[in-house]
Formats: C-alpha cells, structure tokens, sequence
C-alpha cells in the first residue's frame, strides 16, 4: 500500500507539473482550455471554473489539458476566438513546448532538493591502476576531470556514463592540475575479471557540501547529467547496445519506488522523501525527453506539424494532421502494453 502511494504521489507531481505547463501558457495566449485533468479512465471528481472542467480520473497513469478546437475535427464556423487552432503559430509552439519545459524546471527544483541533503560529486582522481593507461598517460590523484573527447565533465557520474556508452573507444582525457589544463589521449584495456573496458582510474570521486550557494551550480549539474543520460539511453536502445528488458513502464515505476523505499526506510522518513524526489527529477526528465520526440501524438510530434506551418504559412489540413495523431496514438497504446506485459513478466522473474 506504501509503493502505491508513493507511486501515485511522483507520478501525480510529475503529469501534473507537465499539463500545468500546457495549462498556464494556453491561458497567457488566450486560448480556451476545455479540461484539464490527472489519471485517465472515468471521472472521480470535477467541477467548472472559469469555463475549464477540472477532473481527477480513476487510473493514476497519466493527465490531459484539451484545448478547444485542438483534434481539428470541429468544423471552422463552430470555433470560438479562444480556440486552439485560431492562435497564432508562435502562440500555440509555446504553449505545446511549455509541457516539456515545466518537466525540466521541476527537476531542477528537484535537484536542488536532493544536492542540498545529499551533496554532490567532483570528478577529482583518487588513485590510478599501476599497469593501465591512465598512469601509462601521466594522470595523477587529485587531477580534476573536466572533459572526455570534447564532451564537457562536471559530475564524477558522468565519466561513468561516458565509458557505458562507448566502451573500448579511445578518449582524450581534459584535466585540470595546479590550475593548468592538459590532455592525455587513453587507448580503454580490457580487463578479464570485471568482464569491462578500463582507463585506469582507480575511485574518481570527491564529495561536494551543497548546503551553501554552490546548491544552484550543483543542481543545474545534476539535472543536466540526468538529461545527458536520458538522451544516452534512447541512443542506445536506437543502436541495439541496450533491449526491451532495459525499458519500463508504470508497473516497473512501482516497483522501483517500491524497492527504494524499503532500502531508504531504516534511515527515516526524510531519506524516504529525498530518494522520491530523486526518482521524481529521473521521471520528470524522462517525460520531457520522451515527449520532444518528434513522434505522432506526442508534444514533439505536434511541434513538427507546428514548426512546418511557421515556415510555409499556412497549416496542415486538420483531417491529414489529425490522422497521424490518430494513428501515432494507438501505436503508443500498444507500446504501454508491451512495456507493462514486460514489466509484468520481469516482477513474475
């Protein structure tokens, strides 16, 4: 009962955060938004203000704030002033990004929720590998990492996350030491008991205090590293290097609340709460990538159709528009299906 709800509290925060975005902008712009809702499935609750129904639904998977006029199936002398597809262009791009947008800022009010508790981490070298490249190269503890091949290195984790992606690959090493920068070109040596590619970096690390100012640098970081690995791990699953079994839905969510939970417990209610805002700022940043995609029936589907308008002037026909969302829509349903028909299968081992 705990996993449930916890796990209807983040994902509650997190559609809410996103169609609050829709909501705010689509009234700064005048256009008329018909419902704006959380869950899906029958109506719970809801009640009229200011010409917008407000609903809680049943299923606690998901939220929608409609627009009047948005399917493009009404006809043209039935649309009010207010309506979606009368704004102007710049109107409605706005208020179609401002979904996404609100999911990235509240992961940065996330990360600054959880780096100020649990503090960061600088990418300063603690030891390296007799034997291994990094020591072949030069590289010494307390050399401070700030760039892998011209990909910039703010945060320990992130060399991490560089080496996952590209394993075996050779890597110019940025550093800093006394306050000058150098380089160190490192061809990765395979190594038979960790089963893995290795620099030779032996503990990367350094503990970084939050509690200050430095809050807002470090946040920034962490929201970025968490973006940074987002992005990564749709790549990879787009080339092949991770499968279906790396991907999970709502179940999967539970799941991993759930666990969390139990691992956080025994050290209070406030580590209970950081690691749900931590998950939440993970979730938050997924569903702003994800929803960028320029796929049918997503935000970043939506926004191509859009930015095609702004450069030809003049829309798409609604009907042809329309009909890609359709069809996009229940390809996505059928994804959600595979994904909980596999998270199902994965919590049954």
């Amino acid at each position: 009962m705990t996993t449930i709800i916890l796990f209807i509290i983040v994902f509650s925060v997190i559609v809410v955060a996103h169609e609050l975005g829709h909501f705010l902008l689509a009234k700064a712009n005048g256009i008329t938004v018909v419902e704006f809702s959380v869950g899906m499935g029958p109506k719970l609750l809801h009640f009229s203000k200011g010409g917008t129904e407000y609903s809680l639904r049943l299923l606690p998977i998901g939220g929608a704030c409609m627009f009047e006029g948005e399917n493009g199936l009404e006809e043209e002398g039935t649309l009010s002033e207010g309506a979606f597809p009368r704004a102007k262009v710049w109107a409605r791009i706005s208020t179609v990004f401002a979904g996404p947008l609100f999911n990235f800022l509240l992961a940065f009010v996330c990360a600054m929720l959880v780096v100020a508790y649990a503090g960061s981490d600088r990418p300063v070298i603690q030891d390296v590998m007799e034997g291994y490249p990094a020591q072949e190269a030069g590289i010494q503890s307390g050399d401070v990492i700030t760039g892998l091949n011209g990909e910039r290195i703010y945060l320990a984790r992130e060399i991490s996350l560089y080496t996952m992606a590209n394993p075996g690959k050779t890597v110019t090493v940025e550093y800093m030491r006394d306050g000058q920068k150098q380089t160190a070109t490192l061809v990765p040596q395979y190594d038979e008991t960790e089963g893995r590619y290795l620099l030779g970096f032996q503990g990367y690390s350094e503990y970084v205090d939050c509690r200050n100012a430095g809050v807002f640098k470090y946040a920034y970081y962490e929201a970025r590293y968490v973006l940074k690995m987002t992005v990564k791990s749709i790549g990879m699953l787009l080339t092949g290097k991770a499968g279906v079994d790396d991907v999970s839905g709502p179940v999967g969510m539970a799941q991993i609340i759930g666990e969390v939970q139990q691992e956080a417990a025994p050290y209070g209610p406030l580590a209970v709460a950081i690691n749900m805002v931590n998950i939440a700022m993970l979730l938050s940043v997924n569903l702003g990538v994800i929803n960028l995609l320029p796929l049918p029936a997503l935000d970043g589907g939506r926004l191509v159709f859009l930015l095609v308008e702004a450069v030809r002037g003049k829309p798409v026909p609604p009907d042809k528009e329309g009909m890609v969302h359709f069809a996009g829509f229940v390809l996505l349903m059928v994804l959600m299906v595979f994904v909980m028909f596999n998270d199902i299968s994965r919590l049954l081992g």
